[in-house]
């Protein structure tokens, strides 16, 4: 078996545990009011412009063509490896408004190439999750 077949293997097992363990994790260690948010890099590869976009759950924010949807995000405590994951659909919109979704999994920070978006225009990555009360936040772009 090579390298990248065992590589998949192992994270689909990882992916396949990690969301219902994280869920219940993340409702004991997030306070009452408080809102998940992903802090995501974003390079345009044309114009090669870095961008910092803010996202917080179930939120959609258009990166270019790109329609990004948290779903779920979380940042290990201090005590653990650092990691940042995070739950992400992203629809390209197109420029005929042609909608057709570009990626749908998890995302984590410490291994950018281990879910990848594979776009040939953009590039997007999972840089931090932290939490936020109230109910404004406003976008970096």
């Amino acid at each position: 078996m090579n390298f990248r077949v065992k590589a998949l293997a192992i994270s689909s097992l990882i992916l396949c545990a990690v969301p219902q363990a994280l869920a219940q994790q993340h409702e004991t260690l997030t306070p009452a009011g408080d809102v998940p948010v992903v802090v995501l890099a974003a390079l345009d590869k044309i114009t090669t412009q870095l961008s910092t976009i803010e996202i917080r759950q179930n939120q959609t924010v258009r990166f270019g063509t790109l329609d990004i949807t948290l779903r779920y995000c979380r940042k290990n405590p201090p005590e653990e490896p650092p990691e940042n994951v995070a739950f992400l659909e992203i629809t390209d919109v197109g420029h005929n408004h042609q909608s057709r979704k570009v990626f749908s999994g998890w995302m984590f920070s410490s291994s950018p190439a281990l879910s990848p978006l594979e776009h040939p225009v953009y590039d997007v990555w999972v840089k931090d999750c932290k939490t936020v009360s109230g109910p404004e936040l406003t976008d970096r772009q």
